[in-house]
C-alpha cells in the first residue's frame, strides 16, 4: 500500500520528465552511493590506526588499532576481493531476475554491513577485513546489473550519455572524501560508515520505486517513449533471452583486447582510489581532513571531463565522422595513454600542491573510458552487455587488491617520493601497454555472436509474421 502511494507520487512529479532520464539519474546514484561504500575506508583507515611515528602524538577520532602497513594494505583490497568473487556469479542473478532486483538487494544489504563497520573493526583486523569483504561481495553484482539496464534503456544516439551515468562513481570518490574527512575531524571515524548508510538507505528506497528491468515494465513511461526506445534499439537486443556464446565470448580477440584494456583502465582508477590518500598524508603531508579534499580533486576532474567526452563521443557518432572502431581506439589516448605520461611526470615533481595537480590531469583524462571501454561491450554484443561487463570487471577488479599490495611492497620501509616513483611507474606502463594492444586488436562492430542461433520453426514464425505485416 505503501509502495504503492509512493509510485504514485513520483509518477506524479517525476512523469514530467522522459522515464529513461529518470532511470539515467538513478543509475548514476547507486553508482554513487556503490563507491562511497568502497572509498570510505580508505580515508577512514587514516584516522583508525596509529601514526608511523611512535612518537607522534595522534588527534582522538575514536579508537586506534596496531595495523601495520601490510594489514592495512590487505585490510583496502578486501573490498576488492568480494568484488572479485561475487561478479561472475553475479551475472547469472541479474540474466534471471533482472538489474533491478539485484541493485537493490546489493544496496539493501550493503547500508548494514557499512553501519555495522565500526563494530566489526572493535572485533579485530580479521573481524574488520570480514566487513569489508562482505561489502565488496554484495557490490560485485551492481555494475554488470547497471549495464544490463543501459542496454535495455539507452537508445543508441544516447548511449555516450547513459555510459556517462557510470561516472556517478566518481561523484561518490569526489564527495565521500572530503566528506568523511571532515566527519573524522569533527565527529570522529565511525561517522564515516554512519553517514554513508543513511545515503545509501535513502537511495534504496529511491532506486526500487524509480527503476524498472526495462521500458515494457516500467508503470507510468507513456506509450510514446516507450515505443521510441524499443524502435531505436531495433534487433541489436533481443526480446526473449539467447543462450550465452561463452565459449566465442572469451575466444573473441575483439572481446579479449577489451579485458586487458578495462585492466589498465581500473589500475589507474583503483590504485588513486585506495593510495592517494596514504601519498597526500604520508609524502604530501596533508592533514587528514585536507587529504580528503585534495584526494577528491582528481575525481571531479575525471568526472567532469566523462561527461565531456561522453558528448564528444555521441557527437562524433551521430555525425558520422568516424566509425564507431575508430572512436574506440582513438579515445584510448586520453584514457589510458596520456594518464600514463602523466603518471611518470609525477616522479619529476616535488611541490605538493602540483603533484596533486599533475594527479588531477592524469585521472582527468581518464575520463574518456567512458567512450573506450566502459562502452565497447555495448558495440560488440548488446544482448550481453551485462555480461562481457562483469567478466571483464572480474579480470579488472583484480587491481583493487594487487595495487595496495604493490603499494605495500614499496613503502614497507619507507614512503617517500623516492618509493613512490616504483609505484608511478608500474602504474604508467600498466596504462599505456594495453591501450597499444587495443589499438591492434580492438573493435566497435558487433560481433556474429551477438545474434542468438534461430531454429527452423522461430525462423518460419518470423517470416511469417513479416509477410502477414505486408498484406493490407
Amino acid at each position: 500500500m505503501v509502495q504503492a502511494v509512493a509510485a504514485k507520487a513520483l509518477a506524479q512529479t517525476l512523469g514530467k520528465l522522459p522515464v529513461r532520464l529518470n532511470v539515467a539519474v538513478m543509475l548514476f546514484f547507486s553508482c554513487m552511493i556503490s563507491y562511497m561504500y568502497r572509498v570510505n575506508f580508505s580515508i577512514t583507515v587514516l584516522a583508525m590506526v596509529n601514526p608511523i611515528n611512535a612518537n607522534a602524538s595522534a588527534p582522538d577520532y575514536g579508537p586506534r588499532y596496531d595495523w601495520d602497513k601490510q594489514q592495512q594494505g590487505l585490510l583496502l583490497g578486501a573490498y576488492f576481493w568480494g568484488y572479485l568473487i561475487s561478479g561472475l556469479p553475479g551475472i547469472v542473478l541479474i540474466e534471471r531476475f533482472g538489474g533491478k532486483i539485484v541493485t537493490t538487494i546489493s544496496m539493501a544489504l550493503s547500508v548494514i554491513v557499512t553501519a555495522m563497520g565500526p563494530l566489526f573493526a572493535a572485533w579485530g583486523f580479521y573481524s574488520m577485513y570480514a566487513n569489508r569483504f562482505i561489502t565488496g561481495f554484495l557490490a560485485g553484482p551492481v555494475y554488470p546489473a547497471l549495464h544490463n539496464l543501459v542496454a535495455k534503456w539507452a537508445p543508441p544516439d544516447e548511449k555516450g550519455k547513459f555510459i556517462s551515468t557510470i561516472m556517478g562513481g566518481t561523484f561518490g570518490t569526489v564527495i565521500t572524501f572530503p566528506m568523511v574527512g571532515v566527519l573524522i575531524e569533527n565527529l570522529g571515524w565511525s561517522f564515516g560508515f554512519y553517514v554513508p548508510a543513511i545515503i545509501g538507505f535513502t537511495l534504496c528506497i529511491m532506486w526500487h520505486l524509480i527503476v524498472a528491468d526495462g521500458p515494457s515494465e516500467h508503470s507510468w513511461i507513456s506509450p510514446k517513449e516507450q515505443d521510441y526506445i524499443e524502435r531505436s534499439l531495433g534487433m541489436t537486443v533481443a526480446k526473449k533471452k539467447p543462450p550465452v556464446p561463452l565459449l566465442k565470448i572469451m575466444t573473441s580477440i575483439p572481446f579479449l583486447s577489451l579485458v586487458i584494456l578495462h585492466f589498465g583502465g581500473t589500475w589507474g582508477l583503483f590504485f588513486l582510489m585506495t593510495a592517494a590518500p596514504t601519498f597526500m598524508s604520508e609524502v604530501l603531508n596533508f592533514k587528514v581532513a585536507k587529504a580528503g579534499f585534495l584526494s577528491a580533486l582528481p575525481y571531479l576532474a575525471r568526472l567532469i571531463c566523462g561527461i565531456i567526452f561522453g558528448q564528444i563521443g555521441d557527437i562524433v557518432a551521430k555525425r558520422g565522422w568516424l566509425t564507431v572502431t575508430s572512436i574506440r581506439k582513438l579515445f584510448t589516448i586520453f584514457s589510458h595513454i596520456f594518464p600514463g605520461i602523466f603518471l611518470i611526470i609525477l616522479c619529476f615533481v616535488s611541490e605538493p600542491y602540483v603533484s596533486v595537480a599533475i594527479i588531477s590531469i592524469s585521472l582527468s583524462f581518464n575520463g574518456a573510458a567512458c567512450i573506450t571501454n566502459l562502452q565497447n561491450s555495448h558495440d560488440l554484443a548488446p544482448n550481453f552487455a551485462g555480461i562481457l561487463y562483469g567478466i571483464m570487471n572480474f579480470f579488472g577488479t583484480a587491481t583493487g587488491f594487487l595495487s595496495p599490495m604493490v603499494v605495500a611492497h614499496f613503502t614497507q620501509y619507507g614512503s617517500t617520493m623516492k618509493e613512490w616513483c616504483y609505484i608511478f611507474v608500474t602504474g604508467s606502463t600498466i596504462y599505456i601497454i594495453p591501450a597499444l594492444l587495443y589499438m591492434i586488436f580492438g573493435s566497435g562492430v558487433i560481433q556474429s555472436w551477438n545474434e542468438p542461433v534461430k531454429s527452423q520453426a522461430e525462423s518460419g514464425q518470423e517470416k511469417a509474421e513479416t509477410e502477414l505485416e505486408k498484406k493490407p
